[in-house]
């Protein structure tokens, strides 16, 4: 079983390298023509909206690969499709080359939320305390949980590493167009993740991310979210 594993995660590692994209554009004019992403991008690329992905520090050709893919309607997304649309095949280089030479912001540690059903601030001080460190228990075992899975996999799922695709500091693997992760929102992680898993989104090689987010269980892809959000 793990030598099954390792091959899938070598495998994976490789796939892709042929698809290169080879670009070359200018990141001053592409600061210009991404004045319309700031919206919900932000205007440096660091997007204030947790579901709204971060694109700062992005390999270009990550970027170039998926703005053609909504352009050309490979990756449903119907907020993103017409505006890709909208852009030629220089334009988008030179927005990815603008954003991918900005520095992408870190996140605030994760924070569970409460049950829907408590109100805490019916409880005493004492009760408040407990519940806390309840909540501190859980993310931390999150948070436990979601490094083990992006360095080791899940060998009894057979879900194979994130390091073995996207670096060790998830930094991701430019030849192979494979995207950097680290410090990139939770929740647009999480969501990408179940997208994957549903068969939602299915614009990558072989499909190989369904492949292995099909495997998860939500609370896996909760934490390896956890995990990746707070890498630098």
């Amino acid at each position: 079983m793990i030598k099954k594993l390792l091959t899938v995660s070598i495998s994976l590692a490789l796939t892709g390298i042929s698809a290169v994209v080879h670009a070359e554009g200018n990141a001053q004019e592409g600061k210009t023509q991404a004045a319309s992403c700031a919206g919900c991008h932000g205007e440096d690329g660091n997007s204030m909206a947790p579901t709204f992905p971060k694109l700062a520090g992005q390999h270009e050709s990550y970027l170039i690969k998926q703005l053609l893919a909504f352009k050309a309607g490979a990756r449903n997304a119907p907020m993103m499709a017409p505006l890709a649309m909208g852009l030629n095949e220089k334009a988008i280089e030179n927005i990815a080359a603008y954003y991918s030479e900005q520095s992408i912001s870190a996140n605030q540690p994760p924070v569970l939320e409460t049950d829907d059903d408590e109100d805490e601030n019916e409880l005493d001080q004492a009760e408040q305390e407990a519940a806390a460190e309840k909540r501190q228990s859980e993310l931390d075992e999150l948070m436990a949980l979601g490094s083990d899975l992006y360095r080791n996999g899940d060998l009894e799922r057979e879900v194979s590493a994130c390091i073995a695709c996207h670096g060790p500091y998830g930094e991701g693997n430019k030849p192979a167009v494979f995207p950097a992760l680290r410090s990139q929102h939770a929740d647009y992680l999480i969501k990408s993740l179940s997208d994957y898993k549903k068969g939602e989104r299915q614009n990558n090689p072989d499909n190989m991310m369904h492949m292995i987010a099909k495997k998860m269980t939500d609370k896996q892809i909760k934490a390896v979210s956890y995990h990746i959000s707070m890498m630098k």
